[in-house]
């Protein structure tokens, strides 16, 4: 209506300020729940790209990132003697600490098998590890630390050498590295260690039927899935509350910032809303005014809100990239449907002012 548009852009300032006020809070909300969905997406990075669909891991364990696992000795020939099964990758997990240049940092330390995988996924320079004293480190981390192929670096006891540098290995609480198994074996003084087994069912043969045949004793057998659904719930315990918490006063933010700026407007124009009720113009018509303007001033915060979030997401992964956003479809969906309810909520207390007003105020002063 003409009515909403003059009240909105009679002061420009006003309006662009509440705009941006929007945007900023719809950015946030935005960039929150990219945030949240890239921890998600680095916490299963690992089994989303390791082969097989089954995982085996000691009795009591349901996760790959929270627990150490030690299984019993003799699980991977008995998981290769059951019927269904094409391939068993055995690996050990750990996370250790690394001494590079004076400094300490933790790493995600994956001990494999080149002949029968389990390393990394995205080889971005130099090869695998082929001898116990070399190492693949994130690509991240090692320009983070000045590290270059053929540096060296302290691991527990020993020094590596980096022959390898890794894509897609870095996340919010460190990096992962990959060495071969027989390298962890021996740091920790444990030959015949292995912390999972990735199963692969042959041809014919589904993942649960595959889970359901494994019966080693002492293990727990769990569809790969399923291991990546608690690794994810892991991370929800620790980063949803807060998350939640600073999204939902984003969002209260919003509303404020368009409340008051609606507020305004429609008191600074009290005395057109009453010409309008002496006239005759019913309330309705009035609260159609008022949430108008609400939703023109949301609408517009929104869409300039999704740029900003994607430019934010951008420059943080630049700045930090084990900062990981992925910015989804559905949640700018919810986004958006944040703001229309953030323009009915902005605009129920000018609504109720309009409803209160006289059409006798008109003729008053």
């Amino acid at each position: 209506m003409l009515l909403a548009r003059r009240n909105l852009f009679r002061d420009r300032t006003r309006f662009l300020l509440s705009v941006l006020g929007v945007a900023v809070s719809i950015g946030l909300i935005l960039l929150l729940a990219g945030y949240r969905s890239g921890i998600y997406r680095q916490a299963s990075a690992y089994l989303d790209h390791a082969q097989g669909s089954v995982v085996v891991a000691e009795r009591g364990v349901r996760d790959f990132l929270g627990t150490s696992s030690v299984l019993p000795a003799g699980s991977e020939g008995a998981a290769r003697q059951t019927p269904g099964v094409a391939q068993v990758t055995p690996v050990v997990s750990q996370f250790v600490i690394f001494e590079m240049h004076g400094r300490k940092d933790g790493f995600f330390l994956v001990g494999y098998d080149p002949a029968k995988g389990g390393g990394p996924w995205d080889l971005a320079e130099g090869r695998e590890p082929a001898v116990d004293d070399e190492i693949v480190v994130d690509r991240t981390a090692a320009r983070q630390h000045g590290l270059a192929i053929g540096d060296q670096i302290r691991l527990l006891d020993r020094d590596v050498t980096v022959v390898g540098l890794s894509g897609g290995t870095t996340f919010w609480a460190g990096s992962m590295a990959f060495a071969r198994i027989s390298t962890l074996q021996s740091l920790l003084r444990a030959p015949d260690l292995e912390s999972f087994l990735l199963v692969s069912p042959a041809g014919g043969t589904s993942a649960a039927a595959i889970a359901d045949r494994l019966s080693i004793p002492g293990t727990e057998v769990l569809l790969k899935g399923d291991v990546i659904a608690n690794d994810r719930k892991l991370m929800a315990r620790v980063y949803d509350a807060p998350i939640g918490l600073m999204v939902a006063i984003a969002f209260v933010v919003g509303v404020l910032v368009v409340g008051l700026v609606i507020y305004t407007a429609t008191i600074e124009r009290r005395r057109e809303y009453g010409a309008l009720k002496a006239i005759g113009a019913r309330n309705r018509i009035l609260y159609r005014v008022v949430a108008l303007q609400a939703l023109i001033a949301a609408v517009a915060g929104s869409v300039l809100g999704v740029g900003l979030a994607y430019g934010a997401a951008t420059g943080l992964m630049a700045w930090r990239p084990q900062f990981q956003v992925e910015i989804e479809p559905v949640a700018i969906v919810f986004v958006l449907a944040a703001s229309l309810l953030m323009a009915v909520l902005a605009a129920l207390i000018p609504a109720r002012a309009v409803a209160r007003l006289e059409p006798a105020e008109v003729f008053r002063g």
